[in-house]
């Protein structure tokens, strides 16, 4: 079963799951999906009519497009607020894995990768809501156990660090608040949550998708998905009852995900963000067009082949091939990714993403020149937010909006921004971090002056 049916999700784990039906393997895995949003009620809708089954459009950087019918999603389970849908399917015992993308917001983690208990969401379920993953998944096990209680391995696909051992760090802090002591006991005992590593860039639907997807299949899809050619998954081999051969698909199965996983997030992911709110600062509205630009793909290569290539040595790796991939990746023009999308919930990826190098780089005795220009892209990014000149909305599940609107209202808000505990960490008001925020901040102010002119 997996909770979170979006665009990555059907291009990504519903993939490989359709590939490993094609082999005729003697475990028929297949996919049970739902929501606990209520924006994803018609999406839901639309895939109940089509049995589950939509057209996955892949395109190279070369412009090869390729079409596949993905049909591992065979049972929809539509929404409502109270989830009946997730629990009749989490209680049954041929549901032996609950997977879920929710985002790096989503698990409702503080800098110390703890539970925020101060979050309006995280509150409104302890007095009986469901609204997160945790309420959601409280709501299944529960009812799991009073069926009998069979072991269910839980799988985060989500671009968090190590993100199977901080979700369930979550969860558990959770269900302690609830008193859920007997369904803690139960949780600790019977499932087993693994990290994985999951790429591959899944862009929002353009317009003109459907009617593509039409031309090339003769199938009218409500709900095509498309993304770019290429796709990674790397999940630790630990799994309590069972689970599919997902290596015969191209699947890295490893004892530990780390190496993948911090050369993704902070190469991939940190970069994503960097040309993002470049590119937004620039005028821009594509990711390859922001890498386009010679000063923009600078500031990215800059990043990660001066601090973090240093960070992660030594690596299974070949870490500089990786960021050239990445590059090209980001320059593919027939992706259309735009800025809107990659800089969504960028509160969350600071520290996730980025605070960990800048923290390395000051404890190896460096000044992380190059990893600070991102934080600041964000500040100049939140400067023209404040001033209403960011040309698109910009969407963020953990912004207070009033507090970062008091910031640019401060004596001097880069102080305030740099500390922030909640994005820089133990890096917070430090007096050398504070500086250096504020001379990369001026240098960006000139810089976007310069390309606007």
């Amino acid at each position: 079963m997996h909770i979170g049916i979006g665009s990555f999700q059907r291009a990504h784990q519903a993939w490989y799951l359709h590939r490993l039906l094609q082999e005729n393997t003697r475990e028929k895995w297949i996919v049970a999906a739902g929501g606990i949003r209520k924006d994803t009620a018609s999406l839901l809708d639309a895939l109940s009519k089509q049995d589950g089954q939509y057209i996955l459009e892949t395109v190279t950087p070369k412009g090869e497009r390729d079409y596949e019918k993905i049909t591992s999603i065979q049972k929809i389970l539509p929404y409502d607020d109270k989830m009946q849908g997730l629990v009749e399917q989490g209680i049954r015992p041929e549901t032996k894995i609950i997977a879920f993308t929710v985002t790096e917001g989503g698990y409702y983690l503080d800098t110390n990768h703890q539970l925020d208990k101060s979050s309006r969401d995280i509150q409104s379920e302890l007095k009986g809501e469901i609204c997160t993953i945790y309420g959601a998944l409280k709501a299944i096990l529960k009812e799991r156990i009073r069926k009998g209680g069979q072991p269910v391995t839980l799988l985060s696909c989500d671009n968090l660090r190590h993100n199977g051992e901080r979700f369930r760090n979550g969860f558990i802090e959770f269900l302690k608040l609830s008193r859920e002591d007997q369904l803690l006991e139960w949780v600790r005992k019977n499932t087993f949550s693994p990290n994985t590593m999951v790429d591959r860039i899944t862009p929002r639907p353009s317009a003109d998708l459907p009617e593509r997807v039409y031309r090339a299949t003769h199938f009218r899809d409500a709900a095509p998905v498309m993304a770019e050619s290429f796709i990674q998954w790397v999940i630790e081999d630990h799994f309590i009852d069972g689970r599919p051969e997902l290596e015969k698909v191209g699947v890295e199965m490893v004892k530990s995900v780390d190496p993948w996983e911090e050369a993704k997030i902070r190469i991939l992911n940190s970069s994503h963000s960097c040309v993002a709110w470049a590119g937004t600062l620039a005028g821009l509205s594509f990711i390859h067009e922001d890498v386009a630009n010679a000063e923009i793909r600078k500031m990215a290569w800059n990043y990660v082949t001066e601090d973090v290539i240093p960070c992660l040595t030594p690596s299974p790796l070949d870490l500089a091939r990786y960021r050239d991939v990445v590059l090209d990746r980001f320059s593919n023009p027939y992706i259309k990714d735009t800025n809107q999308r990659v800089a969504a919930d960028s509160f969350s990826k600071i520290p996730g993403f980025i605070t960990p190098t800048l923290t390395e780089c000051y404890d190896r005795g460096k000044t992380p020149d190059a990893t600070a220009v991102l934080p600041a892209l964000f500040f100049v990014f939140l400067e023209n937010y404040v001033k209403d000149l960011i040309p698109y909305q910009y969407q963020d599940g953990i912004m207070d909006q009033q507090a970062v609107h008091e910031m640019f209202k401060a004596g001097d808000p880069v102080a305030e921004y740099a500390g922030d505990k909640m994005l820089f960490g133990k890096l917070a008001g430090k007096p050398e971090f504070v500086k250096l925020l504020h001379n990369k901040i001026n240098y960006l102010r000139d810089w976007q002056k310069k390309v606007n002119n």
